[in-house]
């Protein structure tokens, strides 16, 4: 990770970025780092990623901002096992009785029994744990209100990463959105790999896992970190009146070039 990321946490103010509505029912409810997504059902609403424990005033602030009530909140589906993607769950947990959703591979990163959350990397404490109440596996789905989440394994970043493919609507139109659960290189570098006694399939399988992901057909494609697919360019699209900024079929093809370039020059370096 970036020296910058642990940095916005400890001033999680600095990245504060105003929440919006993507499309129909999703919702933005972030930060400059990292991704917090809703998704209103029509029975709850269900939260994509619960970011770091410092920024969760933020983003409870942000769903109030937006007009949607934290304590309707009822699932907090989970991209994998990272600190800054499962830090403030714990707190949401304890406040509204919300259930969780982990990758099968990445609940022993979640109930701290295994320390490889990322947290001391940054000079944390992984003291937020939990036992996450659903483990899904490739193909799973689970279908909350009006929508419909299909989980798809794509291992890498972390063993039990998930990426979550799920319907989205304004009442007139119908849209599949998606997103990818894990494009970081920084836990496939072989000295990471080896340090914590994980397997190297995991960086030699992920060119195939980013084209099967590339398959899949996706309407509005969001990152779970917002230089992912350019969430605050997007942003400014739709405050200057370009209301379907994020509806791009071809988003999800171009995303996984980056991620290949990315991968191939990590393994190009011996890293």
């Amino acid at each position: 990770m970036e020296p910058r990321e642990g940095y916005v946490t400890m001033k999680q103010w600095e990245g504060y970025m105003e929440p919006f509505r993507i499309f129909g029912n999703l919702y933005f409810v972030g930060s400059t780092h990292v991704c917090t997504h809703i998704i209103d059902t029509g029975d709850g609403l269900v939260m994509l990623d619960s970011g770091y424990p410092q920024c969760l005033y933020m983003i409870t602030e942000a769903m109030h901002k937006v007009g949607l009530d934290p304590k309707d909140l009822k699932y907090i589906l989970h991209s994998h096992g990272h600190y800054d993607h499962i830090g403030g769950t714990r707190a949401l947990i304890e406040m509204y009785g919300v259930k969780t959703v982990i990758g099968r591979g990445d609940e022993d990163y979640v109930n701290g029994k295994l320390d490889l959350t990322w947290a001391k990397e940054l000079g944390f404490e992984y003291f937020e744990t939990f036992e996450p109440d659903i483990i899904m596996e490739d193909g799973d789905t689970l279908t909350i209100g009006k929508t419909t989440f299909r989980a798809v394994s794509t291992p890498g970043h972390t063993p039990g990463t998930i990426s979550f493919i799920f319907n989205v609507d304004d009442g007139e139109r119908t849209y599949t959105a998606g997103m990818f659960g894990g494009a970081g290189m920084n836990s496939l570098k072989l000295k990471f790999l080896d340090a914590y006694g994980l397997p190297h399939s995991l960086r030699d399988n992920f060119p195939a896992v980013i084209e099967s992901f590339r398959k899949e057909k996706i309407d509005i494609l969001i990152g779970n970190h917002p230089k992912n697919v350019d969430t605050a360019g997007k942003y400014l699209r739709i405050m200057a009146g370009e209301k379907d900024a994020f509806i791009d079929p071809t988003a999800v093809d171009r995303w996984m070039d980056e991620v290949k370039k990315t991968y191939d020059d990590m393994v190009a370096a011996g890293e």
